[in-house]
């Protein structure tokens, strides 16, 4: 039985699942959870059910279901191996992979979902949220762009990939990354240029009206 995914073509966690199947080619069927979608009610109440919070993406197998973003691409990396190398063999390797994939979950893409979240509210981010998730954030930003010093940069895909690439194509929409992290924003080009994530960029271009802080003419 084939692959299903279900998720949001803008959705953040949505792509990190994406890219994996992406970069390995994997056959898989797309549920979107968009209103448009006419199986928009059927695919909701199926992420509803699967999950504590009821949160997408949400991987189908069989009879196996599998929610949260790193732990699908940990469970195609087993399951449906490909070309793509999601996650290290070597034990310390893999543990490392997993530290830097929470970086980017826990300290760029839920950090900056602060000012989204109070522009939702209120219709627009107040200056005292926005001052917090900028410091947060460029910390972050200078933490990833030390680390990135020993980092090749592979034109390949692993877990650490999946997580970067959404999180700092949103996360510099809210925070932009400064001119003194060049690293950072030339790993940010790289990353929006490889196949996998260029085409999660595309398919949700229609959808950027959605972003309540407005999305910049750019990317």
């Amino acid at each position: 039985m084939m692959l299903a995914l279900y998720g949001h073509p803008f959705s953040s966690y949505t792509w990190k699942a994406l890219i994996a199947l992406y970069a390995n080619g994997t056959p898989f069927t797309f549920h979107s959870l968009d209103a448009e979608n006419p199986e928009h009610e059927a695919a909701y109440a199926r992420v509803q059910q699967a999950s504590p919070m009821g949160k997408f993406p949400l991987l189908v197998d069989g009879q196996r279901e599998v929610f949260e973003a790193t732990s699908i691409i940990e469970y195609l990396a087993l399951h449906h191996p490909g070309p793509a190398p999601l996650m290290p063999v070597e034990a310390d390797d893999a543990i490392r992979t997993r530290m830097i994939d929470r970086v980017f979950d826990n300290y760029v893409m839920n950090a900056m979902q602060d000012s989204v979240d109070d522009a939702i509210r209120h219709g627009a981010v107040s200056a005292e949220v926005q001052a917090r998730v900028e410091q947060r954030v460029t910390r972050a930003y200078r933490w990833i762009d030390a680390w990135l010093a020993g980092y090749a940069m592979p034109a390949t895909i692993s877990l650490i990939e999946c997580a970067a690439a959404p999180s700092l194509f949103y996360a510099d929409w809210v925070v932009r990354i400064p001119d003194d992290c060049a690293r950072l924003r030339t790993w940010r080009a790289h990353l929006l240029a490889l196949p996998p994530v260029a085409r999660c960029v595309e398919d949700a271009r229609r959808f950027r009206h959605y972003f309540p802080l407005g999305a910049p003419d750019r990317d």
